[in-house]
C-alpha cells in the first residue's frame, strides 16, 4: 500500500498518569523524573499499562497502519533507556546543555557503558500482545545519549562514549527484532543540533549502533518538540549524510519548518517518514493540507518509499487534538493514494520501489 501511515514515537500521556502541567514546563528530562507521574509507584506500571492499551487503540481507530505503544511508560524519548545503562551514577547527576543552549540535569558517565539487560523487550511484547497490525519500537541513538550526558570516564571524549552507547543500543535493537518488531527507529536529533560533531563521530556511532542489523531501521533526525523548540530553521544542518548511514529509513519534519522537499534527492537510498503534521499548534490540519504536503515530496521520491508521519513525537498535545490531527493525516494520505491510483497526482515520481 502507498503510503502507510505511523507516529514517529509519542502519544499523549493522559492527565490522570502523568502531569502534563510539569511536563510541559520543562525540557524534556535526562535523568528520570518520578515526579511527573501521578499514580502511586505501587500501582504505576499497572496505570501505564492501561494507558497504553488506550494508546494503541486511538491509533487503530485514527487508521494507523504501522503502531508504536506511544512512549506512555516514559518520561522522554530518551531518558528511560540511558538511565538503565551501567556506568551511570544515578544518584548524583550531571550537568550539559540542550540543544536550546540551557544547563540541565544529565546522566553522568563514572565508568564503561554497558547494557546489562533489555530495556525494551517488554515493552514490545506488550504492544505485540494487544495489536495485529505492524509495530515500531523507538530507541534513542547513541550520538545523542553521549550529547545527553556529562562524560567523567572516557578522559572526557563523547566519542569513546558513543561507541559504547552504541554497542547498547545494537544489542537491544537485535533483541527487539527477535522479540517480533516490525520496525525500529532509531532517534538522533542532535545529529541536527551539532552537526560538527556528528560529522565528526556521529554517523560512526550510528552504524556502529545498526551494524548486523538485518531488521527494517529508521533514523529520526528532526529541529526539537515544536513545543519546547519554537523556531524552525529553513534547512537541516546534518541531512544527507543519512546517505551514508544504513539504515532503510530516514524520519524528517516538514510542515512546521515548510521545509524545501528537493533535499529529499540527497537521499536516493532510504525510504522518508514524511512528517507532514505541525505540532506547534493545537489546530487540527484539514485532510487537503495533508495531502498537500504529501505532495510537496513527490516530485524528488517515489511516492512507494514515502511513508505518512507527524513532524515528530506528539506528546505535548491535548489527547483530543492528536488524534484529530491522526484522523487529518490518514485521510490526507488516502487522498494522495487515490489520485496516483487514480493517475491525477501531477509531479509526482512514478510508484515504483528504487
Amino acid at each position: 500500500m502507498l503510503f502507510p501511515t505511523t507516529l514517529v514515537g509519542s502519544y499523549p500521556q493522559p492527565d490522570w498518569l502523568i502531569d502534563r502541567n510539569k511536563l510541559a514546563a520543562r525540557f524534556p528530562p535526562r535523568v528520570r523524573a518520578r515526579e511527573l507521574w501521578r499514580v502511586p509507584e505501587a500501582y504505576l506500571a499497572e496505570a501505564q499499562e492501561d494507558a497504553t492499551i488506550m494508546a494503541i487503540k486511538a491509533q487503530e481507530c485514527a487508521g494507523l497502519d504501522i503502531i508504536t505503544d506511544g512512549e506512555i511508560r516514559r518520561e522522554s524519548y530518551s531518558n528511560r533507556f540511558a538511565t538503565a545503562l551501567d556506568g551511570v551514577d544515578l544518584d548524583n547527576p550531571g550537568t550539559a546543555l540542550d540543544r536550546s543552549g540551557h544547563p540541565n540535569p544529565v546522566p553522568r558517565v563514572v565508568g564503561p557503558i554497558r547494557r546489562r539487560h533489555p530495556i525494551e523487550v517488554g515493552d514490545l511484547e506488550f504492544l505485540r500482545r494487544h495489536t495485529q497490525r505492524h509495530v515500531k519500537v523507538t530507541v534513542p541513538g547513541p550520538f545523542t545519549m553521549a550529547q545527553q550526558a556529562q562524560i567523567d570516564f572516557y578522559g572526557g571524549s563523547r566519542e569513546l562514549a558513543a561507541m559504547d552507547y552504541a554497542a547498547a543500543v545494537n544489542a537491544e535493537i537485535r533483541d527487539l527484532f527477535d522479540a517480533g518488531a516490525d520496525v525500529v527507529q532509531i532517534d538522533e536529533p542532535y545529529m541536527q543540533a551539532r552537526p560538527q560533531e556528528a560529522r565528526a563521530f556521529g554517523l560512526q556511532a550510528l552504524n556502529r549502533a545498526l551494524e548486523g542489523i538485518s531488521g527494517t531501521t529508521a533514523v529520526h533526525i528532526c529541529f526539537g518538540y515544536a513545543a519546547i523548540i519554537h523556531s524552525r530553521p529553513s534547512g537541516y544542518s546534518f541531512l544527507s549524510e543519512l546517505s551514508e548511514c544504513s539504515c532503510r529509513q530516514v524520519s524528517i519534519e516538514t510542515a512546521q519548518s515548510n521545509l524545501d522537499c528537493a533535499v529529499l534527492t540527497g537521499l536516493p537510498n532510504k525510504k522518508i517518514i514524511l512528517g507532514v503534521i505541525d505540532l506547534s499548534t493545537n489546530e487540527v490540519e484539514s485532510p487537503e493540507l495533508v495531502a498537500t504536503r504529501i505532495r510537496r515530496a513527490l516530485p524528488y521520491v517515489n511516492a512507494a518509499d514515502v511513508i505518512v508521519a507527524p513532524d515528530c513525537g506528539m506528546k505535548y498535545l491535548p489527547r483530543e487534538v492528536a488524534f484529530g490531527k491522526l484522523q487529518a493525516m490518514v485521510a490526507g494520505a488516502q487522498i494522495v493514494r487515490s489520485q496516483l491510483e487514480r493517475g491525477q497526482a501531477t509531479g509526482a515520481k512514478p510508484a515504483t520501489s528504487q
